[in-house]
């Protein structure tokens, strides 16, 4: 009925099931695409578009002894992986009652921002990548060019399953420098050189 009414609206439901018939996405509150820390997201992942749907502290709604904002780390680590998991992040603030966003909501914004400023190509316009989602990290990508978003690795070495395809260059995003790796059974294996301390530290594949 509603698509009759306006064929260009989407409709998104967060009744915590598989979508319905004539729905547009699916939504998954408080978690990513096929985790269920929150107790809402146990359905399975459809072929609609997906989107994350998460929160700056731990309301939906200002309240105002809410301070517990989530940590810009917490905060890009949850727009990373949700990009690496083929979902769109929707990150909720609750404006005060003057209608001004909150202090600390601004902070976090403008982390996320810079953050973005610097890393955002290996997210806008990506997919999620090849390499499916690890405890470490996830993947994003664009045509020919995969980015490695290593955001917990306890080594200084990385082997990145590939399923045969073979690497061009491999590169630190960052700086752009060259990076070294062996070729691995049906992947290759990332010399880091040291374990990786950045809040994501990117290496970009040109397959």
């Amino acid at each position: 009925m509603i698509h009759k009414l306006q064929p260009q609206c989407l409709i998104g439901n967060n009744h915590h099931q598989i979508p319905n018939a004539g729905e547009d996405i699916q939504i998954f509150e408080r978690d990513l695409p096929g985790e269920n820390k929150a107790g809402l997201s146990g359905q399975s992942i459809s072929r609609l578009p997906l989107e994350s749907c998460q929160t700056i502290n731990d309301h939906w709604g200002y309240s105002i002894t809410d301070s517990n904002y989530k940590k810009p780390k917490e905060l890009i680590h949850m727009l990373v992986r949700a990009a690496g998991k083929n979902a769109n992040l929707l990150l909720n603030i609750g404006p005060e009652p003057s209608g001004d966003l909150p202090a600390l909501a601004l902070d976090r914004l403008k982390a996320i921002g810079e953050w973005m400023n610097r890393y955002g190509n290996t997210i806008y316009g990506t997919r999620g990548g090849i390499v499916a989602p690890h405890d470490w990290g996830v993947s994003t990508q664009r045509g020919n060019r995969l980015y490695i978003h290593i955001l917990d690795c306890q080594d200084a070495n990385l082997f990145i399953p590939l399923g045969g395809r073979k690497v061009k260059r491999a590169s630190v995003y960052a700086t752009g420098k060259r990076m070294n790796y062996t070729k691995t059974g049906d992947g290759i294996t990332l010399n880091l050189g040291k374990v990786p301390t950045d809040i994501d530290y990117i290496v970009e594949l040109t397959l």
